[in-house]
């Protein structure tokens, strides 16, 4: 880490230009001025900020806090700390950071990280129904469940036509069946946003 608060800021703001730069390359092969200003708004837009929030910083009368280098690293897919080290004039992320193994609970992929993303704004928002929630759900998953005794030929079943009903679901799809509404039962449905 840096010496003083300072130094960190001027280092965070060299990478969020870095990213811009980048994003501008990746986007527009000869930027001129009203495609660089349409670039700033679009580059807002991807970092989840205003752009006279972005203006702010780049006119240095903002600095980036440790949130926000989470978010900037995170949504233009850094590692971790990538914000807070310098690098080589280039947007590529530090040798080290680089070479270091990945955490095996961290997210993977660009469906991961939504997924974790989504758990915890959930957790961040109501703890302690997430928590219960969250275990009823995958307590199926996380307990090891004891070995079933072998399994009894079934005996034919009466068929349901005789009944008045209709054909019988197989075993197998009965089970998935199961499996789905217990899946759905502690999970509510996502809010659309307005």
């Amino acid at each position: 880490m840096l010496d003083s608060p300072k130094d960190l800021a001027e280092l965070r703001l060299d990478n969020a230009l870095a990213l811009f730069e980048e994003f501008v390359r990746a986007t527009a092969r000869h930027a001129d001025a009203a495609t660089l200003r349409g670039l700033e708004r679009r580059f807002a837009e991807r970092v989840q900020i205003q752009p006279s929030y972005w203006s702010q910083i780049k006119g240095r009368s903002r600095q980036i806090g440790e949130r926000l280098a989470r978010q900037f690293e995170h949504l233009c897919h850094k590692p971790r700390g990538w914000m807070d080290q310098a690098h080589d004039g280039s947007a590529a992320p530090a040798p080290a950071a680089a070479a270091a193994p990945q955490d095996e609970s961290s997210p993977r992929d660009d469906d991961e990280r939504f997924i974790v993303g989504l758990v915890l704004t959930y957790y961040r928002r109501h703890p302690q129904r997430a928590r219960t929630r969250l275990l009823d759900l995958l307590g199926e998953v996380l307990t090891p469940q004891p070995a079933a005794p072998p399994a009894k030929p079934a005996a034919p079943a009466p068929s349901p036509r005789a009944a008045g009903g209709a054909r019988p679901l197989s075993t197998a799809a009965e089970d998935a069946h199961a499996l789905w509404l217990q899946s759905q039962s502690g999970v509510a449905p996502l809010k659309r946003r307005k």
